[in-house]
């Protein structure tokens, strides 16, 4: 059990017999009332994002997620294939719904968690950060500058990200998973 303030951002808890996750959360008192903890709380069922408040005297259920390692194989019509890294035998498919468009950041041959809530499949956990390289990417055109500049890049997985205008065909770049954004250039080796 959590108490009130216990439920902070990364935490997984059940409430009314569902698991959320808590996206962000903030303690504070308004004038001589008991203090409130405000939550935003995304439903790993449905996707929905919803506020709530937990008052004082309120406590919640941790959630007991379990995490399965496997590894990501390839996709063939629309169906990906994965593998246990244990036993590659072990072999099984997840759809586009399951996946929850995280499909362009699968990579053949690399790691990721699948999430499970009593036996149920929530979806998956990526790394915060993945290098991808960059498939296509038009060359450079000099023009206005000062902000930056930027242009569409799509990289070996079909996502297009906006990349500076130094990313050329072939480097390879570091993307953000959680937001999808452009990081930096991975180093070359």
């Amino acid at each position: 059990m959590l108490e009130y303030n216990e439920v902070k951002e990364g935490r997984f808890i059940v409430l009314d017999g569902t698991p959320y996750e808590v996206l962000g959360s903030h303690v504070f008192r308004k004038q001589q009332r008991k203090p409130v903890n405000a939550t935003k709380l995304k439903n790993l069922i449905t996707g929905k994002v919803t506020e709530y408040s937990f008052a004082v005297s309120d406590r919640v259920v941790e959630a007991e997620l379990t995490e399965k390692i496997v590894e990501y194989l390839y996709t063939h019509r629309g169906e990906y294939w994965f593998t246990d890294p244990r036993d590659k035998s072990q072999r099984f498919k997840l759809g586009l719904e399951e996946l929850q468009g995280k499909e362009n950041y699968l990579k053949p041959n690399s790691s990721l968690t699948l999430l499970y809530f009593q036996d149920k499949l929530l979806g998956l956990k990526l790394p915060i950060k993945l290098a991808l390289k960059v498939k296509t990417a038009p060359p450079a055109v000099k023009g206005n500058t000062v902000q930056g500049g930027a242009k569409k890049a799509v990289l070996e997985t079909g996502l297009e990200v906006n990349v500076p205008l130094f990313i050329n065909e072939g480097d390879e770049v570091i993307i953000n998973t959680t937001t999808g954004d452009y990081v930096e250039r991975a180093s070359k080796e």
